[in-house]
């Protein structure tokens, strides 16, 4: 067996035990009183009382979307983040990595990836203020 594939296999072995090892324990600790309060639905802080098919209001929605785009944002990020300064050639000496072997931004693009992504987080920034202003981050 290779030993490229030690540590996938050293991980998953990791995680089957952590997850088999939490199944044991919460059975042989947890409560196990049953009663029926603890049987009954619960949604989102509310007792569900009433139609399922209720309207919510535009807010949760809003609150949705704000946070998926900001989420996005750090999809963006943190692979600029990795990659602008993965390309140094002190980088590459350090661990052995030919020059050309590494991967990441070239050192002659760097200062206008750098200004882009400023840009982009301006941008961001901007929209943020906006939602602030409109009142969307406002909970009545």
């Amino acid at each position: 067996m290779s030993t490229d594939f030690t540590p996938i296999f050293l991980f998953l072995a990791i995680a089957v035990g952590t997850g088999l090892s939490m199944l044991v324990l919460s059975a042989l600790l947890g409560p196990r009183k049953v009663t029926t309060v603890k049987q009954m639905p619960y949604e989102s802080g509310m007792d569900p009382i009433g139609d399922a098919r209720q309207r919510f209001d535009v807010r949760f929605y809003l609150v949705a979307i704000a946070f998926l785009l900001f989420d996005v944002e750090l999809l963006y990020l943190y692979p600029w983040a990795v990659s602008q300064w993965s390309a140094d050639p002190a980088l590459a000496a350090a661990t052995g990595a030919a020059g050309s072997a590494v991967a990441g931004v070239p050192p002659i693009f760097r200062a206008m990836v750098f200004w882009e992504i400023l840009v982009f987080v301006a941008i961001l920034t901007a929209a943020f203020a906006y939602a602030w202003k409109k009142g969307v981050f406002e909970w009545r």
